[in-house]
């Protein structure tokens, strides 16, 4: 799995897209809720670890998670 982070504007806030190995969106969600909706999605291992890597994650960069 891969993970993007994208950059808002003033009206839209940051977002998280997360994608599989073929780079098909699996699911995306506010930065301000990255625990809650991962663990929805399901990844629930190593959470606190992923969302380290998120969090200092520059906007724009593909990262294999």
């Amino acid at each position: 799995m891969y993970v993007l982070k994208t950059e808002g504007t003033d009206k839209i806030p940051d977002y998280i897209q997360i994608r599989d190995d073929s780079f098909a969106l699996l699911t995306h969600f506010k930065s301000d809720s990255m625990r809650k909706s991962l663990q929805k999605f399901g990844i629930t291992s190593n959470l606190d670890e992923i969302i380290l890597t998120i969090k200092k994650l520059e906007y724009g960069k593909l990262q294999k998670i």
